[in-house]
């Protein structure tokens, strides 16, 4: 069997000085700069029926530099402007292949701010690491170790809305291995009140992070709106303030779902779930701040791309499938099934808790999919349904 090695990325947070801050601000802007130039041009070549790649894209850039208006472009380092160029054809990759919206400009005020770095700009010795344009190395908190032996490839520095920078370092983890073969297998039906309920019976609390701490945000909100446009110490500090609340509940809730999904993929060798298209559950207004806050896109990739680490398998099933109104007992389907009905009976005498029931259900036609290539459903009488399917779990770099 051929030993291929995960490509993984740590993430540490370091304190940098006041020249590296200044250093990677400007860094992060030239970035924004470049891309959105490069997007402008695209889309107006874009509007006379042309297409730019990215290698029309960095003969600009070159042709930028050069121009007194844009002369400081060549004060930082070349490579995280290339690597934004790389990102845009990226997008424009999604966008053709219809995977994605027609890349967006840049914002200075809500774009994420980073910087890529690749082999050359770095240099990292003896546990300390040094970027292009700085003498000192970043003073970077080593909250856990990095495999041993092992080389950043790519390195991205990042800054959050609440002022907190980030160091990313993509290597090799040759820790990352298949787990030994096991023979559980487990249905997962996703909820609000339950965020998530296993066929096996187990029911998993919502910790709703966001509602929690839905108070103590709106105050921040509400202290950031008043303040006038133009007092900028203390506008800065109030949206500072506001933005560690929103850091907090976003912390808490990514480190629940990392270690629920790892627990899961450790314990099941094949896990069913439901293909939901979340983006378009979150229209509904009622119903879209507790979606968010259960960020079930967020848990099915994490449980995918883990998945595809240890040697385990995630199946989809069609999201049309009646799992909530089908008897796991005897088959039968009710033909009205209202979401305040959180208990049934059916004519077979077996009385349902709706959710056990419906994950039961997901693991039964997701095992048929695996074995079959297709699931077997009842008939509904929804038009142009799909029949469960077995989804591959596409490879993730983390």
């Amino acid at each position: 069997m051929k030993t291929t090695h995960v490509k993984r990325a740590f993430k540490y947070r370091f304190y940098p000085t006041d020249a590296q801050a200044a250093e990677l601000s400007h860094t992060f802007g030239c970035v924004r700069k470049v891309y959105n130039l490069a997007l402008a041009a695209r889309t107006e070549a874009w509007t006379r029926q042309e297409r730019v790649n990215y290698n029309a894209t960095s003969a600009m850039l070159t042709a930028w530099k050069k121009t007194e208006e844009l002369a400081y472009l060549g004060e930082v380092s070349s490579v995280p402007l290339q690597q934004a160029l790389r990102h845009l054809q990226t997008a424009f990759t999604h966008f053709f292949g219809k995977r994605a919206k027609y890349p967006r400009f840049k914002s200075r005020k809500k774009s994420r701010k980073s910087a890529e770095y690749t082999t050359s700009p770095f240099r990292f010795r003896d546990g300390t690491l040094t970027l292009a344009k700085m003498t000192e190395p970043l003073d970077i908190v080593w909250s856990r170790p990095l495999p041993e032996g092992a080389t950043p490839s790519t390195v991205t520095v990042s800054q959050d809305a609440a002022d907190r920078w980030y160091v990313s370092l993509l290597v090799e983890d040759p820790t990352v291995k298949p787990l030994p073969a096991a023979g559980a297998a487990v249905g997962i039906d996703v909820g609000l009140d339950r965020l998530l309920t296993l066929s096996t019976g187990e029911r998993i609390a919502n910790p709703q992070h966001e509602r929690r701490d839905r108070t103590r945000l709106a105050k921040a909100q509400r202290q950031l709106a008043r303040k006038a446009k133009g007092d900028g110490a203390n506008q800065a500090k109030a949206r500072r303030k506001a933005a560690k609340v929103y850091t907090r509940i976003t912390d808490r809730r990514r480190d629940h779902l990392h270690k629920l999904t790892t627990r899961l993929v450790r314990e099941n060798q094949t896990i069913v779930i439901e293909d939901l298209t979340v983006r378009n559950m979150v229209k509904n207004r009622s119903l879209a701040r507790a979606i968010s806050d259960a960020a079930w896109s967020e848990f099915r990739s994490m449980l995918e791309y883990k998945a595809q680490w240890y040697g385990r398998e995630v199946i989809a099933i069609d999201r049309w499938f009646p799992s909530s109104n089908l008897c796991s007992t005897c088959g039968t389907l009710q033909d009205k099934m209202p979401l305040n009905v959180r208990t049934w009976t059916c004519d077979c005498g077996t009385t349902h808790d709706r959710d056990v029931n419906a994950a039961k259900n997901i693991l039964a036609v997701g095992l048929t999919a695996s074995v079959c290539g297709a699931g077997v459903r009842p008939q509904r009488n929804t038009p142009g349904g799909q029949s469960a399917t077995k989804q591959k779990t596409p490879r993730r770099e983390p």
